[in-house]
């Protein structure tokens, strides 16, 4: 157990898989020890896009009154997972524009020194996985934050086989369930950004 450790869970879904792993990281986050912020990004995309997929519908309605995220939950947190959905290989839009609203508190230095990681999810496992937490990577970076990525420092690692964070392949009726292996690596993601956080802090 670590305490003290400030973990905010910020991501983007739209059909709902991401929401299942950024609820998972955040209870196994508390099991860890630490305070937790699980919060939602805002949704860009047109009413009409949205209605043209019914399982995309269903979630908007299901989650529109969940907390949003802001600025102040990545300033607070001592560690942040991010979670979006593959996109071409890359960050989801709706994420990507929380994440370039940061600029004044990157501008103040806010950002850095913090523990950063990311989980995603495609239809297929060559969909573009390791890209996206790669490109987000990127933004990182630039905060002055410290990766924590899992690597392979636990034998489950080489079940998920994924080094840059956790990956989930949907399928190709993008409903796929979270199984066995796809939990133990976000309980692990999450284990590990808050031990580590907690070293940064002492």
């Amino acid at each position: 157990m670590v305490a003290n450790v400030k973990l905010a869970v910020v991501y983007y879904s739209s059909t709902g898989t991401i929401h299942g792993m950024a609820e998972r990281i955040a209870q196994a986050g508390e099991k860890a020890g630490a305070e937790v912020r699980l919060r939602q990004v805002a949704e860009l995309a047109p009413e009409e896009a949205i209605a043209s997929n019914a399982a995309w519908s269903q979630h908007f309605d299901r989650t529109k009154n969940e907390p949003r995220a802001t600025a102040d939950d990545i300033v607070w947190a001592d560690a942040v997972l991010f979670g979006t959905p593959t996109r071409y290989g890359n960050v989801a839009s709706q994420l990507k524009q929380f994440i370039d609203t940061l600029g004044p508190q990157w501008g103040q230095g806010l950002l850095a020194d913090k523990a950063y990681a990311g989980f995603t999810a495609s239809m297929t496992a060559h969909g573009g996985q390791e890209s996206t937490l790669l490109a987000l990577y990127n933004t990182m970076y630039h905060f002055g934050g410290i990766v924590v990525a899992p690597g392979y420092t636990d034998p489950l690692k080489f079940a998920d086989g994924n080094p840059y964070g956790v990956s989930h392949v949907t399928g190709g009726n993008n409903d796929a369930p979270l199984t066995d292996v796809d939990n133990a690596a976000l309980d692990h993601l999450a284990q590990r950004i808050v031990k580590v956080a907690g070293k940064l802090k002492s």
